[in-house]
């Protein structure tokens, strides 16, 4: 039987005792405040749920990821790299890109963020714990992407395209920018071929916590999270423009 949190106080059921079918489901309930999304990063979870559900908390196993220095620009990326007059920002329009983000795609229904979601990243951006990188065409958001940073780890949420490879300049700047400034890791969540053809691979889960409790401290410590844990990430969003 999947547990049910209650809103408080925060905090999670062992990540081991997470479904096989569907793969990674570990618990509903709880929280969209800044400490639950805090404590759920930190321990590899993440929140995924349509409108018609309660939230809903993953930890799939294995773990597709990103390492910065492996980021893959095939020759026709590289071109729109160089060529495609793109302008690179970084949290100028935070909520331009997660309203982007929720736009229906193609052959989809809907979408999984929610207006809950959305108000809920809103929060931690403007506690400094959500990002966005931004590009543009002329004064036209066309790609990017948000996620959360902690430390030298950047979780992904989602990202958007409105120009051929928009969304993979984006992700190109993020990890160069990760591998000038320390960056160490960053979190895909779950398989895609998109992702794939990047440079991110699937780890198992077991790693890819290990890389957490080594990068941001052990979260089976007992201790809680509160909006002071935000730290800083140890890469300099305001050189993501600089590093194509």
């Amino acid at each position: 039987m999947l547990p049910w949190l209650p809103e408080r106080p925060v905090g999670f059921p062992p990540i081991a005792s997470a479904l096989r079918d569907p793969d990674g489901l570990l618990a509903a309930g709880g929280a969209l405040t800044p400490e639950w999304l805090l404590a759920a990063y930190r321990r590899g979870i993440f929140p995924w749920f349509s409108d018609d559900q309660p939230v809903l908390w993953w930890s799939p196993d294995p773990r597709m990821v990103l390492f910065p220095d492996e980021i893959r620009v095939r020759r026709s990326l590289a071109k729109r790299l160089r060529n495609a007059g793109f302008r690179i920002t970084a949290d100028t329009a935070f909520e331009g890109v997660v309203a982007a983000c929720m736009a229906p795609r193609d052959g989809q229904p809907g979408t999984w963020i929610t207006a809950e979601m959305q108000t809920a990243y809103g929060r931690l951006h403007r506690l400094g714990a959500a990002h966005s990188v931004e590009v543009w065409h002329a004064d036209e958001l066309v790609g990017g992407l948000y996620g959360v940073a902690m430390g030298p780890v950047f979780f992904g949420e989602s990202m958007f395209s409105r120009q051929a490879d928009a969304s993979k300049v984006a992700l190109v700047h993020l990890a160069r920018a990760m591998t000038a400034g320390g960056g160490r890791l960053i979190d895909c969540q779950m398989h895609t071929g998109h992702l794939a053809s990047l440079g991110a691979r699937d780890i198992a889960r077991s790693e890819f916590i290990g890389y957490l409790e080594q990068w941001l401290g052990d979260a089976g410590s007992g201790r809680r999270e509160t909006v002071d844990d935000i730290s800083a990430a140890t890469w300099p969003f305001d050189a993501i423009d600089t590093l194509a």
